[in-house]
């Protein structure tokens, strides 16, 4: 649950430092999702940053979901 503390600008932040694309979405229930699209290291080194304890706000948990890449996303934006 992570609410007005810069998460989701810092994360795409991250992610586009890396070269990924996707979104960073804040759901009804206060959760944030993550997709993110690019090279497997690239998405690996994005979820060890979620997991570092330096991102804003309290992370008490990643959950982590690998699939295909369904590709048609450009840039990294915030929702």
């Amino acid at each position: 649950m992570v609410q007005g503390v810069g998460f989701r600008w810092w994360t795409r932040s991250r992610a586009l430092e890396l070269g990924l694309v996707g979104r960073a979405t804040n759901l009804p229930d206060g959760r944030v999702e993550v997709v993110a699209e690019g090279p497997r290291p690239a998405c690996e080194r994005l979820l060890s940053a979620l997991r570092s304890g330096e991102s804003p706000g309290r992370v008490d948990h990643v959950a982590e979901l690998w699939a295909s890449p369904r590709g048609g996303l450009t840039g990294f934006v915030e929702r």
